[in-house]
């Protein structure tokens, strides 16, 4: 054994033994490109002009956890792991050090990434400049504090493995399956959570609530999903974020932003191709008829404050200001979305394919409690759409 060592040293210092080969460009920037589909930066940056350092407070049904400094600086980021350590926390969610990631990190969705594109992350995040950060601890509730539970957590509800494509759907299809699945990790967000805050996954993407928003349906159902887009409505939301039926606010407006208005053509359109294909799941169940009072009252609200941009008949100005008759998105089971915009108002997102502004007022100090749940009410029941009645008590807990 000592020979074999010794031997390996002189090789070693006398340049015997080949360096570990640098990544190509092209590699670099497939992780760049997976990078931006995982919308890593969204999580994982808190002051803009030190990108990808970590520190962001994450905070969950637990208590808040602060993202990892993903910077190649050696003390506080990812300069002194190796490649099978980074492989191994995103494909098994297991630290440097051993100990078990929390969920808020999604590393059950990209567990599925395959080994040569998560390498390929590293390589790209290696290019950025080091900043040293060391986010704070978590802050989570007792007994959740000890990450030694996540050992049972993932016995429970944690399936490592990479994705496996359906060889009876096309290329494209699969393409798509592959980047919501595992890199874009929609199900994170858009999945409904059991007590312990795993995905349900007899309710997959049937809409989940999402610190302060509803992050909704992306399955085929008829009044709240997808059933009315197009693969082209998916993808000029994905692109933009706005199309002629909605436009995204709140956490979805980040994840254009930094995400999907950055991918290929390409990538978008296979993305849009399988959400598409996504089965309706769980019926939406039926709707009680709103009292004719709240209704009325509603209506009064509506032509006071908002007939002006979104017009009588509700349809707005398609791509400045949303149409509301048909909205998915106003027609969820949870109204916390809509009630979140007419309290805090919305700005529409600009991109490059969307640049135009259009914008909607605060109607906090405006209205009461009451008068937000009428017109709230109205609107997801007027011009025929049909959705459950807003109360008072639901929008006080959405200043809170």
């Amino acid at each position: 054994m000592r020979a074999i060592l010794a031997t390996l040293f002189l090789c070693s210092a006398f340049g015997l033994i080949p360096a570990r080969a640098e990544p190509s460009s092209e590699t670099i920037a497939r992780g760049k490109s997976l990078t931006e589909a995982a919308d890593c930066s969204s999580c994982h940056t808190t002051d803009p002009a030190k990108p990808f350092a970590g520190g962001r407070r994450l905070d969950t049904p637990f208590g808040a956890i602060y993202s990892a400094n993903l910077t190649p600086d050696r003390d506080t980021g990812l300069g002194a792991w190796s490649d099978e350590e980074f492989y191994r926390a995103v494909h098994l969610g297991v630290g440097r050090n051993g100990t078990r990631y929390y969920p808020a990190f999604p590393y059950p969705h990209f567990t599925k990434l395959t080994k040569p594109d998560v390498l390929a992350i590293r390589a790209y995040l290696a290019t950025l400049p080091p900043v040293k950060n060391t986010p704070p601890s978590p802050q989570l509730r007792w007994p959740l504090n000890y990450r030694v539970l996540m050992r049972g957590w993932n016995l429970m509800f944690f399936r490592p493995g990479v994705f496996e494509p359906d060889q009876s759907k096309s290329t494209e299809w699969n393409r798509g399956a592959y980047l919501v699945e595992a890199a874009a990790h929609c199900g994170a967000c858009h999945t409904p959570k059991n007590l312990a805050g795993a995905e349900k996954r007899s309710e997959r993407f049937g809409g989940s609530f999402v610190d302060g928003w509803f992050a909704p349906r992306l399955d085929a159902a008829e009044r709240s999903g997808l059933k009315s887009w197009s693969v082209d409505d998916i993808v000029e939301y994905l692109q933009s974020g706005r199309n002629g039926k909605s436009h995204a606010g709140g956490p979805m407006a980040e994840v254009v932003l930094n995400s999907t208005s950055k991918m290929s053509d390409a990538d978008v359109r296979a993305m849009a191709v399988y959400l598409k294909d996504i089965a309706p799941g769980a019926p939406e169940g039926a709707v009680s008829t709103p009292a004719q009072t709240q209704m009325a009252n509603g209506e009064k609200l509506y032509r006071g404050a908002c007939i002006a941009c979104h017009e009588a008949d509700g349809s707005g100005a398609p791509r400045i200001y949303p149409p509301l008759p048909g909205s998915a998105n106003l027609q969820s089971a949870d109204a916390s979305s809509a009630i979140r915009i007419i309290l805090d108002g919305a700005e529409t997102i600009t991109t490059p394919r969307a640049p135009n502004k259009g914008s909607m007022p605060a109607y906090a100090k405006k209205m009461s409690d009451r008068e937000i749940a009428d017109v709230t009410t109205y609107i997801r029941n007027a011009w025929g759409n049909s959705a459950s009645a807003v109360t008072a008590d639901e929008v006080a807990r959405a200043r809170r």
